[in-house]
């Protein structure tokens, strides 16, 4: 199961009514970078068959079947570091990450 925290669930919340369609936010994992994976997010237009839907404090979450597994018990936390805001990914299968950090690798 995927997390939110208060934080990400008003953001995901406000995106998804400030564009006025979608149901919600997708989040994925792509073959990328050195590490091995990267996170994706988009907006969430439809919920497909193979999809698994995680509600939280009436924000959805989109999440494909193949992706689950590497985002399992992963939380969701929107920051603010100075004038940076952003999402951030604390995923208990990271293993290790690139030293950029646009990508990672897991125990899956």
């Amino acid at each position: 199961m995927i997390k939110l925290t208060e934080t990400a669930v008003a953001r995901v919340r406000d995106m998804v009514i400030k564009r006025g369609t979608g149901v919600g936010l997708r989040i994925g994992v792509t073959k990328s970078g050195c590490s091995g994976y990267s996170y994706a997010l988009d907006y969430a237009e439809t919920v497909a068959d193979n999809d698994i839907v995680i509600e939280q404090d009436d924000v959805k979450v989109v999440v494909d079947q193949e992706s689950m597994p590497l985002l399992d018990e992963m939380e969701l936390d929107y920051v603010t570091q100075g004038l940076n805001q952003s999402f951030k990914f604390n995923n208990p299968n990271v293993v290790s990450a690139c030293g950029c950090g646009e990508s990672f690798s897991v125990t899956k």
